[in-house]
């Protein structure tokens, strides 16, 4: 599985990041996301809904949203 830690960054790198791996992905394959921006912790989940792919929540603290997406 691919991990994206994509804490260094603030909104809205992650989100674009994130669709840029989820373009490379075929069906079937995860990938790990972390992420620290607020910005990017709601429009990251959000931004997945919207396109119809699931995700699971690794670990959600006050600083940090892990979560792995599946295609």
């Amino acid at each position: 599985m691919i991990i994206i830690d994509l804490t260094p960054f603030r909104c809205p790198l992650p989100l674009v990041k994130v669709k840029l791996a989820l373009k490379q992905l075929s069906a079937g394959d995860s990938i790990s996301v972390v992420l620290s921006d607020p910005g990017s912790r709601q429009d990251v989940p959000r931004y997945l809904k919207k396109i119809g792919l699931s995700h699971t929540v690794q670990e959600d603290t006050t600083s940090i949203l892990s979560i792995i997406v599946t295609k």
